[in-house]
């Protein structure tokens, strides 16, 4: 496997968590440079340990992962968009206004986003591909397009208003859907 196409799957892998940075950004959670900090360090952190899981995985329990890994990253994903939705939808409730950028949101966030990543690992376990320059690049690419997300969201923010978090919910819950029948059919 060539360092382009390395690359390329990096970038395709990346775009989860950037529409997550994004959408977390525009709705005045990654307003300054700790919180950006969070969102890039985590997305591009799990993005790069889990292709290193999923190789050293391997081939040996491929079915066992491969049956239940879609509808876990769907139920994190639906729970934290459903969650944001009715918080956008009710934002009189303070407390269940969600900060993507902390504490176990984040957590699940970057879990859910990177389930895909383990699928990579497993298959460069299967197509015999050195796991480590991957890794690196995963991890990079993913933590770069997290951070320059983040900018993009908080120019368009101001414009969205109150109904970032409404679409940031229905993101969620679209990339959990994309997942869920990308690996159903």
């Amino acid at each position: 496997m060539s360092t382009l196409e390395m690359i390329l799957i990096a970038i395709g892998l990346a775009m989860d968590a950037s529409a997550v940075s994004m959408t977390a950004a525009a709705a005045g959670f990654a307003n300054d440079i700790r919180a950006v900090f969070r969102l890039a360090f985590h997305f591009g952190l799990f993005q790069a340990v889990m292709p290193f899981i999923g190789w050293l995985l391997g081939s040996t329990v491929v079915d066992y992962i491969s049956v239940w890994d879609h509808w876990i990253a769907f139920a994190l994903l639906a729970i934290v968009g459903g969650r944001m939705i009715y918080s956008g939808i009710f934002p009189n409730e303070k407390e269940l206004t969600i900060d993507p950028s902390r504490g176990w949101v984040l957590i699940t966030l970057s879990l859910a986003t990177s389930i895909d990543a383990l699928a990579a690992g497993l298959s460069f376990s299967v197509l015999n591909v050195s796991i480590w320059l991957p890794c690196l690049l995963i991890g990079l690419i993913t933590l770069i397009l997290s951070a320059l997300s983040t900018w993009i969201g908080k120019l368009v923010g101001p414009w969205l208003g109150q109904r970032v978090e409404i679409l940031g919910g229905f993101i969620l819950l679209g990339i959990g859907l994309r997942i869920l029948v990308t690996h159903l059919s």
